[in-house]
């Protein structure tokens, strides 16, 4: 079930704060209690942003008639 900030987070921002999140981490500042909620949260982002790409994916796969294509900058 997505919480009520998940509903109206976008793909830019969860990789900006899952960015940031593990800047935080990498910096080893961060107290254990922290670290762990850092991840925990890291976790749903990166769950999220993968389920955001397969919708993606799968959307473009409609337009392209099933057969995803490989992109040709040119064309576009």
């Amino acid at each position: 079930m997505a919480s009520k900030s998940q509903k109206n987070l976008t793909f830019e921002a969860a990789m900006a704060e899952l960015e940031t999140l593990v800047g935080e981490m990498e910096a080893g500042k961060l107290s254990l209690e922290d670290s762990l909620a850092a991840y925990q949260r890291g976790a749903t982002l990166l769950s999220f942003c993968r389920q955001r790409l397969e919708d993606a994916e799968q959307q473009v796969k409609v337009l392209e008639g099933e057969v995803l294509q490989p992109f040709n900058a040119e064309a576009a």
